[in-house]
């Protein structure tokens, strides 16, 4: 019996033993990570840990089939060459340094593409350049992070059911992304902005808030292709 007890006694200090040096480490028994907490911090659930938790970067990957048609994955190829594209709307991020009122224009690529979409969609030339500037500053291969893809950023959903076979070949990319932009004036009567800001941020954030949506992103977008617009407008 008392040895039994001995028994029983020296596993107790073990476990207090190790869940001392666990605390000490940050540790649970269980070896989770804890949460430290300063003296009168009121605490914070995982949720709020999580919302200051850094988005993983997620990498796209560009291949071309043998039949020469473009694909796009989260996944490496893994039987063909391939290579690595991410970007981010150029004129989203609200804190930007570039000058919107001086940044260099892009006068001369795509012109044919772009007269014709213009031509087609009765819209103003200068705008789809703003757009395309936007976007993508005229890079046809880009793909965003949230998967759009090509100078006017179709998403695959947008891309789809407008047609579009390779979202990166800028005559199908402008052809539909000026379609798109169009339908969304003809939706929004004319107003640019109500337009621009669904391209952004979609319709049913226009909808929702009766505006342009309180979106810094968006905000700051719809000012910048304002600015291009007319830029272009005056370099033609």
């Amino acid at each position: 019996m008392w040895r039994l007890l001995c028994i029983l006694l020296g596993i107790a200090a073990v476990l207090d033993t190790t869940e001392a040096y666990a605390q000490e480490q940050g540790l649970s028994a269980d070896g989770k990570r804890l949460l430290k907490l300063s003296p009168g911090d009121p605490g914070r659930s995982t949720a709020d840990v999580k919302a200051k938790t850094p988005p993983a970067q997620i990498a796209v990957y560009k291949s071309v089939k043998a039949d020469g048609t473009a694909m796009f994955s989260d996944r490496q190829p893994l039987n063909r060459p391939y290579q690595i594209v991410r970007y981010d709307c150029f004129a989203c991020d609200p804190t930007s340094k570039v000058n919107w009122h001086t940044v260099p224009l892009y006068i001369r690529p795509y012109n044919q593409l772009i007269a014709r979409a213009a031509s087609d969609y009765q819209l103003d030339p200068a705008l789809i350049r703003a757009v395309i500037h936007a976007e993508s500053s005229f890079r046809p291969a880009i793909v965003s992070r949230k998967g759009a893809v090509g100078l006017m950023q179709l998403m695959p959903q947008t891309a789809q059911q407008l047609g579009v076979l390779d979202a990166s070949a800028p005559a199908q990319n402008i052809a539909a992304g000026s379609r798109y932009l169009a339908d969304l004036i003809k939706q929004y009567n004319g107003e640019v902005s109500l337009a621009l800001a669904a391209y952004n941020a979609g319709a049913s954030n226009v909808r929702r808030y009766n505006g342009i949506p309180p979106f810094a992103e968006t905000q700051a977008y719809v000012e910048r292709v304002a600015i291009l617009h007319k830029r272009y407008q005056q370099a033609g």
